[in-house]
């Protein structure tokens, strides 16, 4: 029953604020010059500051700290001069016994997201800090207590993070991975990071709490950590909500708490109560000075950053008049520029995104923006059906080249709309009861016998003939 809910409960409000960390995309750790990739052998991407040793000091990644401007410039942030701190902890992913990240003074401050469908969510801080290492309960269902050893590797420790915090903006589980997905989208344009959850490099702690419809004040949230695909995004929300909501209803309190996904049982549990930032003793790093990037430098930064998806949306959207959804799709694919080109260089507009939504998905191969116009033109005009558009854009995309040419050699030509008109009078005399239905049928009937129409004069020209004359000649002799 769980898995069927949408997070969408009457007479409750769902309130949901997303923490993304990235690893960044930098060939070196935040602070030393152990190697930053995944995998290899447990315990060989290290060195003395990975591992905490005693004397070895942090120097500060310069990639690191470009690319993290880069986000903040990505998210409309206000980029500023920041601070590094320590934040005290034990836990034996971490060998020296705290985390080197930024608390009060980040990089990145009040920024925003543009979600697919318009709406804005806000970013509230988006900071540097180092990755933990990584440990592995060995036996039992994988917990730390129902193990019988942990084994712990530390190739991520010192990992460059980007913490994205997000704003109590997102109120259901399609927000949240819409969210998701268009900040995946940005990291991996601009080249902070790629992205990939399935490696970690990428992992979303999701606060979540509830509230009657109406009420102003916010309800007790819950942390949910380290969640790393979007599906279970979405089911984590899901559940969290309505036990939080069978909570409130059964007349108990929701206790703030860090809670783990279990992703084969469906449901949360609870890790610990929530820490507060007082629980982590947070003082300035004494062994790293105050990062303060130039104006010269950001400006820079700001002016080699690629279109953002957002902007590839919206200069889409601004030359064809089509569904948003389509112009979401359309650039999803990286298929936009092709298709802007090809509508600039007088493509219809409607007619180009209907072939990259339904005929390239697989990519444009060796089509290019001039040839896509040029079909879309012939098809059109009537040169060519759209079944034959179709086959010709295949060609194209399998070899390139001339559309009139290839369209020639596969004996595609118009047919004169005099026989088409002559035909389709025929098979009005041969069908005679299906013409009496298509003339008195609702329109429901009505487009159930054109298509069979259609269906005969397609079998007597094997294909040739253009569906949409077709349905023009039909109609005009409704009327006589």
């Amino acid at each position: 029953m769980r898995e069927e809910l949408t997070g969408v409960i009457p007479g409750w409000e769902t309130v949901i604020g997303l923490e993304v960390h990235a690893e960044l995309a930098t060939a070196t750790k935040l602070f030393s010059g152990a190697p930053n990739r995944f995998g290899g052998e447990p315990n060989t991407n290290v060195d003395p500051v990975s591992l905490g040793l005693p004397g070895s000091l942090p120097v500060l990644n310069e990639q690191a700290v470009e690319l993290a401007i880069r986000v903040g410039l990505a998210l409309n942030c206000r980029v500023q001069p920041s601070v590094f701190a320590r934040k005290n902890y034990f836990y034996p992913d971490m060998p020296k016994d705290f985390q080197i990240s930024q608390y009060d003074l980040p990089i990145n401050e009040e920024g925003w997201l543009e979600l697919p469908d318009g709406r804005r969510i806000g970013i509230e801080r988006a900071h540097l800090e180092e990755d933990t290492g990584k440990s592995t309960h060995v036996g039992g269902g994988g917990r730390i207590h129902e193990a019988g050893y942990s084994l712990v590797d530390y190739n991520r420790a010192g990992v460059p993070l980007i913490e994205i915090v997000g704003a109590p903006d997102l109120r259901s589980p399609e927000d949240a991975r819409a969210y998701v997905g268009e900040l995946r989208s940005i990291l991996v344009a601009i080249g902070a990071s790629d992205g990939k959850m399935e490696e970690g490099s990428m992992r979303v702690d999701c606060n979540v709490s509830v509230r009657p419809i109406g009420q102003a004040e916010f309800g007790t949230r819950c942390e949910i950590k380290n969640i790393n695909s979007l599906r279970s995004l979405g089911r984590a929300i899901t559940y969290e909500a309505q036990r939080q909501v069978d909570l409130l209803a059964s007349g108990e309190a929701v206790e703030q708490q860090t809670r783990h996904w279990d992703e084969d049982e469906g449901r949360t549990h609870k890790l610990r109560s929530k820490e507060e930032a007082f629980d982590y003793r947070y003082f300035p790093e004494p062994d790293l000075v105050p990062v303060d990037p130039s104006e010269e430098w950001i400006t820079e930064i700001r002016d080699a950053l690629p279109m953002l998806p957002r902007e590839r949306r919206h200069r889409l959207a601004e030359v064809a008049n089509v569904e948003t959804a389509s112009v979401v799709l359309t650039v999803e694919r990286g298929m936009d520029d092709l298709a802007f080109e090809a509508i600039a260089a007088g493509g219809d507009a409607g007619r180009v995104i209907v072939h990259v939504e339904n005929n390239l998905a697989d990519g444009a191969g060796a089509l290019d923006a001039e040839s896509f116009a040029t079909l879309v033109a012939m098809e059109v005009r009537g040169d060519l059906t759209a079944t034959q558009a179709k086959t010709v854009l295949a060609a194209l995309v399998a070899e390139g080249g001339d559309p009139a040419e290839v369209a020639a050699s596969m004996g595609f030509e118009a047919m004169d709309t005099e026989e088409l008109e002559a035909l389709v009078e025929r098979l009005i005399d041969e069908y005679a009861e299906d013409w009496a239905a298509f003339i008195a049928g609702d329109d429901k009937e009505r487009k159930k016998k054109s298509g069979f129409f259609v269906g005969q004069v397609m079998k007597a020209t094997n294909g040739q003939a253009d569906g949409r004359i077709v349905n023009e000649i039909m109609s005009r002799l409704a009327l006589d």
